[in-house]
């Protein structure tokens, strides 16, 4: 049985990880560049959640054909319920903000661009849904916040205080490095 993950699903999680990473940089310091500028950090950020979209799904497809690796000593299952929760909605997060945010821009009208390319908006545009998909993009990926620290707080948890291979599985390396 493997310890770790596949090396395409490490890949993957962190390529997701710094997607995110892009994604929310370039929302968050928009505001501090010249409009100009900032324009460029507008269509950084669709690019990288069309890109998270992507990856998300591909995760999900390979994580039905290789399932996670055990968990090395095994926790108890009120963890292992917990960690499936967190990393459902994990999933449902990153694929849903890509999909509200390119629906908003769909319905907005307004021309917009990812990866340097037009991308199509509606012949008639719907302000108010714009409005009301933005709205619950906005709020998700606020919450999302609370989610990634839980998910990161509990990977560090797993591995300094409970000292099981949580973390490492996860870690790019050696095949089936141990715990020294």
């Amino acid at each position: 049985m493997r310890s770790k993950y596949t090396s395409l699903q490490i890949t993957l999680h962190w390529l997701v990880f710094i997607l995110v990473v892009m994604a929310y940089a370039a929302m968050e310091l928009r505001g501090l560049v010249p409009r100009s500028v900032g324009r460029m950090f507008i269509w950084t950020h669709f690019s990288c959640g069309i890109a998270i979209l992507v990856l998300m799904v591909a995760r999900l497809v390979v994580r039905v054909k290789y399932p996670a690796p055990a968990i090395v000593p095994k926790p108890r299952a009120m963890y292992i319920g917990l960690s499936h929760l967190v990393h459902l909605i994990i999933y449902l997060m990153f694929i849903g903000l890509p999909v509200l945010g390119i629906t908003a821009k769909y319905y907005g009208g307004g021309e917009w661009f990812a990866f340097g390319i037009r991308m199509p908006v509606a012949a008639e545009p719907n302000e108010d849904l714009e409005m009301e998909l933005r709205a619950i993009h906005a709020f998700i990926a606020n919450l999302s916040y609370f989610v990634i620290g839980l998910h990161a707080g509990a990977a560090l948890l797993h591995h300094y205080f409970w000292k099981d291979n949580t973390l490492l599985r996860m870690m790019p390396g050696k095949r089936n490095a141990s715990r020294g």
